[in-house]
């Protein structure tokens, strides 16, 4: 087939990030759309790549007790209706099941677009004593929301997958110990998995999740300058314990209502990990999650064809014990095609072979995000490409917290943030009243919204960046989406 039937990334990520980002995920084999608006499909780079990164979290959630479990998708809508705000929350994302067959249903059905409801049913029969506490389960599964008309694969699709952390407690302070543990978790998988930093903090009570009593979040800035919510966790207090008559004897032999909590991290990761890492060239992989980390391209002529790929399908068995591993020997593709290829699906790591490094004992290790090249001895190949990834996962979280940092802003007044905010985008650190009237006029004034008041901050003023009265609370804003 003719190199010129490569498929290549055609739009500039700084110059419109939207059209790249689309191309970089279809192009790239990553994903492909359905026939189902907002519902798309996992090709195996995207859904491998989510594999592992349960499988990382999921190691986490077990060591701190975490039990994994599985609820039915279908909902009764009487379940629903028990918690007010909760419901009110999802109303307009809910898909109903109304019919079976040419049947009507004695009672509409909701495909989970979250599962408190179903889950704490089952809660109020298993919990009747403090002996039962804490009860910690945790479900991976698919849930569907339909509240939006411009669907933006992992960004905001319809279906999407995730964990869904369902804790009871029998007190107050462990349901509210348990956040720095998860957030935790998650952050060590954001850091050290995905090569992502994160802001982490509590989210404001118009933004906070339908039902909880707090939500902490970890908030990520785009390229665009956009923010974007990653992993969450939620401070339930007894509103769905009340609400679902989860309720126990406790030491004292008196009843009292389980403290709850719940917690999740998304498919959205995949994007965000997509647009912060990818290039002009395509995707980015940070090796830890990386469905394939090593392709090994023979180079060769007709002539010395077999020798070559002898000594590639060595390196291929040596390394494929410890490494996700391929080899790319098609004959009827020339190698700058299969190097453009592998670049464009963000493989972390290529080799390359031919007759003058079989000679030497050596190949040539190439890294995708760099593009640097080594000569290396095969003798030390395993060592050498462990050191590289290694070296490619540090410099790839150095550069995306250096370009968070870089797009993190400080404005005491209006003016400032206005400034800002159309000159340089981001997130815009500003202190705050606590008065959702404040929040509610930025808002409607400049299109942000307050994406958490972060723990760690930069130093700002005392005063309200609106109404200039005592600033209670330091307040991130951005464009979200």
């Amino acid at each position: 087939m003719a190199d010129d039937k490569v498929l290549r990334v055609e739009a500039k990520k700084s110059e419109n990030f939207s059209d790249w980002y689309v191309q970089v995920i279809t192009r790239s084999g990553f994903i492909d759309y359905s026939d189902v608006s907002g519902c798309i499909v996992f090709k195996p780079h995207a859904y491998g790549t989510w594999q592992l990164i349960t499988e990382a979290v999921d190691r986490a959630f077990k060591k701190d007790g975490v039990e994994n479990s599985y609820f039915p998708m279908l909902i009764p809508e009487k379940l629903l209706q028990k918690e007010q705000d909760h419901l009110k929350g999802f109303i307009p994302e809910v898909a109903w099941v109304t019919h079976t067959g040419n049947t009507e249903l004695d009672q509409k059905l909701a495909i989970r677009p979250t599962s408190e409801t179903i889950m704490y049913s089952s809660y109020s029969k298993w919990i009747r004593s403090w002996r039962d506490l804490p009860l910690r389960y945790n479900q991976w599964n698919s849930v569907l929301r339909w509240e939006f008309k411009h669907p933006t694969p992992f960004i905001r699709s319809r279906e999407f997958l995730w964990n869904e952390g369902h804790s009871a407690f029998a007190t107050k302070e462990e349901a509210i110990a348990e956040r720095e543990r998860i957030i935790g978790i998650y952050l060590d998988t954001l850091q050290n998995y995905l090569a992502l930093p994160g802001i982490v903090g509590r989210k404001s009570d118009t933004e906070k999740f339908a039902g909880a009593v707090e939500t902490y979040s970890i908030e990520h800035i785009m390229p665009d300058g956009w923010a974007i919510q990653g992993p969450d966790h939620h401070f339930d207090g007894q509103n769905f314990s009340k609400a679902f008559d989860i309720k126990f004897l406790d030491k004292n032999e008196k009843t009292e209502y389980a403290w709850q909590t719940t917690y999740a991290i998304t498919t959205r990761m995949l994007g965000i990990m997509v647009a912060t890492h990818g290039d002009d060239k395509g995707l980015v992989i940070p090796p830890k999650v990386a469905y394939i980390q090593i392709v090994i391209v023979p180079i060769y002529r007709k002539d010395n064809q077999e020798l070559v790929n002898k000594h590639a399908s060595k390196l291929y068995e040596e390394l494929r014990e410890k490494f996700r591993t391929r080899i790319d020997d098609r004959s009827e593709y020339s190698p700058g095609f299969k190097f453009n290829e592998w670049e464009l699906k963000g493989v972390p790591m290529r080799i390359e072979i031919g007759e003058k490094d079989i000679a030497a004992n050596s190949v040539v290790l190439v890294r995708r995000d760099t593009g640097e090249k080594m000569q290396v001895k095969v003798a030390d190949l395993s060592k050498s490409v462990e050191s590289a990834l290694e070296r490619m996962h540090a410099d790839m979280y150095k550069k995306a917290k250096e370009s968070m940092a870089s797009m993190i802003h400080v404005a005491n007044n209006m003016e400032e943030f206005k400034k800002v905010l159309n000159e340089k985008g981001g997130i815009i650190t500003s202190p705050w009243c606590g008065d959702a009237a404040c929040e509610l006029k930025i808002k409607e004034e400049n299109g942000t919204k307050i994406t958490n008041l972060p723990v760690e901050h930069p130093t700002v003023g005392d005063r309200c960046i609106y109404c200039g009265k005592e600033a209670r609370l330091v307040a991130n804003f951005a464009r979200s989406y």
